[in-house]
C-alpha cells in the first residue's frame, strides 16, 4: 500500500510573518542512509521483536519519492513543505525522523532571517554555537543561518564544512590574561590587523572602547574595525560606544562597528548569538505530518475528511499530492492545489521532486557549498512589507484551488453514510 505523508504548518508562531524552509538535505541524507545495522537489529531483538520482523528491517530501505519546497524558500501556513510517497512500512518508520530535521531547521532558518531584517543593510554574524543545544546543533544552525544570509560564523568547523566565512572576536579570558585592556587590544590587532573586533565590555564599556580607538592609530589599523558588546544594556552602550568612536579628532577607520551580541535592536548591530539561537520567542511551532494511504478503506476516508472539515475548515483538504502555487508579484496568498492540476495564471509550482525510488534527483550540493541564500534574498525582496514586520507582522493566507476542494467534496459525497448507516463504497 503507496502512503502519502504530508509536513506542513498548522499555524505561524506569534510575531512571525513568514518561515524560511530549512532541513531538506539534510532529510534526504538521512533518507538516502536509512536502515537497521547489527546493532540495531540486536537491541530490537532483545526488547522483543521476533526474528521475521528482524530479517524485515534488515532488508529496509528508503525507496520512495519525496518532493519538497527548495532551502531558502519563504513559506506560511497551510502549505505542504514536504510530502513522501512510499510503501506504508517506509513512511511511517521515517516519518519522525524527518520531521524533526525539516522542523528544526527551519526553525532555526527563520530567526536569523528576522535578525537580518532588524539589522537593516548591517553585516549579521552567526555567533550561536556556545548556547546551541549541542555540537550538532552547532553546526546545524551555522548552515540554516547561511541559508538565512548571515555574512559568516564563529563556528569554524562549519564554516570548512559548508564553505562559510569564519568569523569571531576575543574572549573576556583572553582579555584578563593581560595586565590591562589597551595590552590585550594591542596583543589581538597585532595578530589581526586586517578583521580586529575588540571585546570591550570586561571592566568599564567606555573605558574599554576608549582603548580601543587609542589601539588603532597606534598600529595603523585600516580595517575593518569592531567593539564587541556582550552585557548590560546593550542599546544604550551600544550608542555610547558609536559617539565615542566618532567623537571629532578621533582617528578611526570608516568600517568601525559598535556591535551588540544579544540585541538585534542596537544600532549597527551584527553578531547573533544566545538567545536568537535558541529562538526564545517561537521556541516550537505546530509542524506537523498528515498520512492518507492511496488505496484505503473508505471508512478510513471518511474519517480524514471529516477532520479536515469540523476541525479546522481554513486547512487544505486532505485527500491527494499536493503543489503550491506562488503570485510572482506577492499580491496576495499562495494557492495550495493538486500536484498535477495546471498552475492557475502565471503562479509557479514551489515543490519540486527531490528523490525518486530512493534516490535523488540530481545530484546533492558539493561539500562546502550553501547554494539556497540567493533563494532567499529573493524571496525576501518579494515578501509584502506587512509580513517582514518584526511585531505584529501580517503574513499572506494560503487558498485551496477549485480542483482541490472538488476532489475533497467528491470524497465525501461518497464517503457519506447511507440511509442504513453504511458507508458507501466507490461512490455506491
Amino acid at each position: 500500500m503507496a502512503n502519502l505523508t504530508l509536513i506542513a504548518v498548522r499555524r505561524l508562531p506569534p510575531q512571525r510573518g513568514f518561515l524560511v524552509a530549512a532541513g531538506l538535505a539534510e532529510a534526504l541524507a538521512f533518507l538516502e542512509g536509512f536502515d537497521f545495522a547489527e546493532e540495531d537489529l540486536g537491541y530490537l531483538r532483545d526488547v522483543g521483536f521476533d526474528q521475521s520482523t528482524l530479517e524485515a528491517f534488515a532488508r529496509l530501505r528508503f525507496t520512495g519519492d519525496v518532493w519538497a519546497v527548495p532551502e531558502g524558500r519563504v513559506v506560511f501556513a497551510d502549505e505542504p513543505l514536504l510530502e513522501v510517497t512510499a510503501p506504508i512500512a517506509e513512511a511511517q518508520l521515517v516519518e519522525t525522523g524527518v520531521l524533526n530535521l525539516i522542523t528544526f531547521h527551519t526553525t532555526v532558518a527563520t530567526k536569523p532571517a528576522r535578525c537580518r531584517l532588524a539589522a537593516g543593510h548591517a553585516q549579521v554574524i552567526d555567533f550561536a554555537f556556545r548556547r546551541t543545544h549541542g555540537i550538532d546543533a552547532g553546526a546545524a544552525v551555522a548552515r540554516a543561518s547561511a541559508i538565512a544570509g548571515l555574512a559568516a560564523t564563529s563556528h569554524v568547523e562549519a564554516a570548512r564544512r559548508y564553505g562559510l566565512r569564519p568569523s569571531g572576536t576575543m574572549a573576556h579570558s583572553y582579555v584578563e590574561a593581560f595586565p590591562d585592556e589597551r595590552t590585550a587590544f594591542r596583543a589581538f590587532a597585532t595578530d589581526f590587523p586586517t578583521n580586529a573586533a575588540f571585546l570591550v565590555d570586561t571592566h568599564d564599556t567606555p573605558a574599554g572602547v576608549r582603548a580601543a580607538v587609542d589601539v588603532i592609530p597606534e598600529l595603523g589599523l585600516t580595517g575593518p574595525v569592531g567593539a564587541r558588546l556582550d552585557s548590560g544594556d546593550l542599546a544604550t552602550l551600544a550608542v555610547q560606544a558609536r559617539a565615542i568612536s566618532t567623537a571629532p579628532g578621533c582617528p578611526r577607520p570608516r568600517s568601525w562597528r559598535a556591535a551588540a551580541s544579544t540585541r538585534t535592536s542596537s544600532p549597527r548591530s551584527w553578531p547573533r548569538g544566545r538567545r536568537s539561537t535558541r529562538t526564545a520567542s517561537a521556541p516550537a511551532w505546530a509542524s506537523r505530518t498528515t498520512r492518507r494511504p492511496w488505496t484505503a478503506r473508505t471508512r478510513w476516508w471518511r474519517s480524514a475528511t471529516d477532520r479536515c472539515s469540523s476541525c479546522r475548515p481554513a486547512r487544505p483538504p486532505c485527500p491527494g499530492p499536493k503543489q503550491v502555487f506562488r503570485d510572482p508579484g506577492g499580491d496576495s496568498g499562495d494557492v495550495v492545489g493538486l500536484r498535477d492540476e495546471p498552475p492557475p495564471g502565471d503562479r509557479p509550482p514551489l515543490l519540486a521532486p527531490v528523490m525518486r525510488d530512493g534516490r535523488r534527483v540530481g545530484p546533492a550540493a558539493p561539500p562546502g557549498e550553501v547554494r539556497e541564500r540567493h533563494r532567499f534574498d529573493a524571496d525576501l525582496a518579494w515578501l509584502p512589507e506587512a509580513a517582514r514586520r518584526l511585531a505584529d507582522p501580517t503574513p499572506l493566507t494560503a487558498t485551496v484551488s477549485p480542483a482541490l476542494t472538488a476532489l475533497h467534496r467528491w470524497i465525501a459525497e461518497r464517503m457519506a453514510p447511507t440511509s442504513t448507516g453504511a458507508v458507501r463504497r466507490n461512490g455506491r
